[in-house]
């Protein structure tokens, strides 16, 4: 078996991909490759989650490309979505408030849940204005 060296401190990929509904899956599976090969398999199924919620708003809701970033660094995972919306999120409101039929607002209401830190920052990517929605996991 062949010998892999040690994965760096910190690091960075990005994925872009178009507004097509697929592209979450492809994002969710790219995350979990990154993050097995980076020695953090034990963050894959809450980052999968995660990455879904954002990368789902990103793609639906917004007209124009999109883009997966996942960043590690210091012993934390930050996750985001670009899209070219500038507009900015709607504050999510925690899970206990969204009524059992809720039809929107649930997929920032996870994020907020399941992350120990989300925010969203306006960006410019590929000519786009838009904005960066990401949020973060401890490594430890």
């Amino acid at each position: 078996m062949p010998q892999t060296s040690p994965a760096p401190d910190s690091w960075e990929y990005s994925l872009y991909i178009p507004a097509d509904p697929r592209a979450v899956t492809v994002c969710r599976r790219t995350l979990r490759l990154i993050l097995t090969l980076h020695g953090l398999p034990h963050l894959v199924d809450t980052a999968e989650l995660l990455a879904s919620e954002l990368v789902s708003n990103a793609v639906l809701h917004t007209k124009g490309p999109a883009c997966l970033r996942l960043r590690f660094r210091d012993g934390v995972l930050q996750i985001g979505a670009w899209d070219a919306d500038p507009e900015p999120p709607d504050p999510p409101r925690r899970l206990e408030e969204l009524g059992d039929d809720s039809e929107s607002g649930r997929g920032m209401a996870l994020v907020r849940a399941c992350s120990d830190l989300w925010h969203w920052q306006p960006l410019s990517r590929m000519g786009h204005r838009g904005k960066l929605v990401w949020c973060e996991l401890n490594a430890a």
